[in-house]
């Protein structure tokens, strides 16, 4: 029975190798998780005691600025984009450093998130869209806001936040 199906399966890699690019292509996206790819932003001040954080509606958590990478955009550009349109803040695409860990894959949702830091001073006026986003705000790392869920486990990759202390949640 073993023989019989590898039998099978070199039978069907033999035929698949032989499919033009484009069918090939299109049968691995049918059976093969699709990722959707953002990028977030961790802007802290030069003294790395503030966070800036967006409450988004329904506001029931503060977050991150973030959001989806644009077709031809780059992670870094669309982290840079996403911080202008949610808080006016122009960063240039130098100003952005990945973040270590760079890249959170949430296997659970099907999405990446690109992660990049930056300082900006606090002091910088904070322009919302108010169709996006309700507020805009610095917080001290020692006194945060009820954040929500996805960015409370995202920050803890990086020592911040509510669940910095828990393993486990850097394993899921």
């Amino acid at each position: 029975m073993t023989d019989m199906r590898g039998r099978v399966r070199a039978l069907a890699y033999r035929t698949f190798y032989r499919l033009p690019g484009r069918w090939k292509r299109r049968i691995v996206r049918t059976f093969q998780p699709t990722y959707t790819i953002g990028a977030v932003a961790i802007v802290r001040d030069p003294g790395l005691t503030q966070l800036l954080l967006l409450r988004q509606p329904p506001g029931a958590g503060w977050s991150l600025p973030a959001g989806l990478m644009d077709r031809g955009e780059t992670p870094v550009q669309t982290a840079c984009r996403e911080l202008r349109e949610e808080t006016g803040l122009e960063v240039p695409v130098e100003r952005m450093r990945a973040a270590t860990p760079n890249a959170i894959v949430h296997t659970s949702g099907q999405w990446v998130d690109m992660v990049f830091e930056t300082e900006v001073e606090p002091g910088e006026e904070l322009v919302v869209d108010a169709a996006e986003i309700l507020e805009a705000a610095w917080h001290r790392l020692d006194n945060l806001p009820p954040m929500t869920v996805s960015t409370s486990r995202l920050l803890a990759h990086y020592g911040i936040g509510p669940y910095k202390e828990y393993p486990e949640v850097l394993e899921a």
